[in-house]
């Protein structure tokens, strides 16, 4: 198996995981994280800034979550999702920008 082809395995068996391994989250939140789409307030907030601004993350933000019901578990694994979603769409976008730069029509050519 190639480099870029175990890369690209292991960044789906994450993805994977994430989204429909064992947790305290429902597989629904879990995907709605990862999107960073269709949560109600103040998740959608939380999750926002953990895929596009995470340095203006707060204890705010995690205390109104909270305050809404949901458990440490559950927004741990909601972050993560999150973040895991984040770093996927910059992935794909990379992957997409090598395939045109080098106009080999491969989307997966991975470095």
């Amino acid at each position: 198996m190639p480099a870029d082809d175990k890369k690209r395995a292991a960044q789906r068996g994450l993805v994977d995981r994430v989204l429909n391994g064992a947790g305290t989250a429902s597989v629904q939140q879990r995907a709605q994280a990862f999107r960073n789409e269709g949560l109600a307030p103040p998740l959608d907030a939380l999750v926002g800034k953990v895929a596009t601004r995470p340095t203006q993350i707060t204890e705010a933000d995690f205390a109104a979550a909270r305050a809404a019901g949901f458990s440490e578990d559950q927004l741990f694994e909601l972050v993560v999702c999150a973040a895991v979603g984040q770093s996927t769409r910059l992935y794909e976008a990379g992957l997409a920008a090598l395939s045109a730069a080098t106009g080999d029509g491969r989307p997966d050519h991975a470095a």
